[in-house]
């Protein structure tokens, strides 16, 4: 029998014409900071393509990022792809990407649509390879990947990327930046309602979730890091970005102020006003159909 707050997940989703096994809560997590989140967040890396154009052995005739956010992992496929197509719910980020197609030249083979990542409306068999960029641990996993294996041609390659938080840099900032991660959770927790929470999967998963869908023939797990200059107003940028804290500003909620700024104080006495190579870690998961 299904449970009292399934049903009304349901409900819910039927009234705002969400396809089942998506809440509105992710989408809503996302709104009000594009603008911060494009400015802070580290573009997708070259190494995805290299790495996913390594294992499809041509150039992608149609590539889809799902929750593409502002489209930082989107516009990487520029010169790299034939056809990019960013899917993403969330009304602020997609209108930013959307935005930024005006300040560049030669895009009229990238586009945003919105979309949810098991109903996409796209033809089956008609990409080569999606990609989901930061953002697989908030989908509906069985469901995805479903919708995913009815897009890909035979050969197309699911990936999944993420990057470890925080960014490499110093033992004592990296706990700080835990700590305020964590601790903008329990406030969450502590000051908003359940059914205006996000919910997120664990990342730890994302290759379970491949293997075990058994749509996929191949499946494997790929680490690898790469090196950004970052200044201590970008370092402290990502870490106001998670959006955690973001749901914090946006609720009103400023318990965690003060350890906000002394943080602040904290990177800047670390950075001293000069910029540092800073290391980003990643952690890519693929299945190919």
């Amino acid at each position: 029998m299904m449970k009292k707050h399934e049903q009304d997940l349901n409900a819910n989703a039927e009234r705002r014409n969400i396809p089942e096994g998506n809440r509105q809560s992710n989408v809503d997590r996302f709104s009000g900071y594009q603008d911060t989140y494009d400015r802070y967040r580290p573009e997708a890396p070259e190494q995805v393509i290299d790495i996913l154009t390594g294992y499809l052995q041509r150039k992608p005739a149609l590539v889809v990022d799902i929750g593409c956010g502002t489209g930082l992992s989107s516009y990487v496929w520029k010169n790299a792809a034939d056809r990019i197509i960013g899917i993403e719910p969330n009304d602020d980020m997609r209108q930013k990407a959307i935005d930024k197609l005006q300040e560049q030249e030669r895009t009229d083979h990238i586009s945003f649509i919105a979309g949810y990542s098991n109903q996409i409306p796209l033809d089956s068999e008609s990409v080569d390879i999606i990609t989901c960029s930061q953002s697989f641990h908030w989908m509906e996993p069985a469901s995805t990947l479903k919708e995913a294996a009815r897009l890909l041609c035979t050969g197309g390659i699911f990936a999944v990327y993420d990057c470890d938080w925080p960014p490499s840099l110093h033992w004592p900032i990296e706990k700080t930046c835990h700590e305020l991660i964590e601790s903008a959770e329990m406030l969450i927790n502590k000051h908003i309602e359940d059914d205006r929470k996000a919910r997120k999967g664990n990342k730890n998963e994302h290759l379970k979730h491949i293997r075990e869908s058994g749509l996929f023939r191949f499946a494997k797990e790929i680490v690898f890091h790469h090196m950004e200059p970052c200044n201590a107003e970008r370092y402290v940028g990502l870490t106001l970005s998670q959006g955690g804290i973001q749901t914090l500003f946006r609720h009103g909620i400023h318990e965690l102020d003060s350890a906000i700024d002394a943080f602040i104080q904290q990177v800047e006495a670390y950075f001293q006003g000069q910029p540092r190579e800073v290391m980003f870690s990643y952690r890519l998961r693929l299945g190919i159909k």
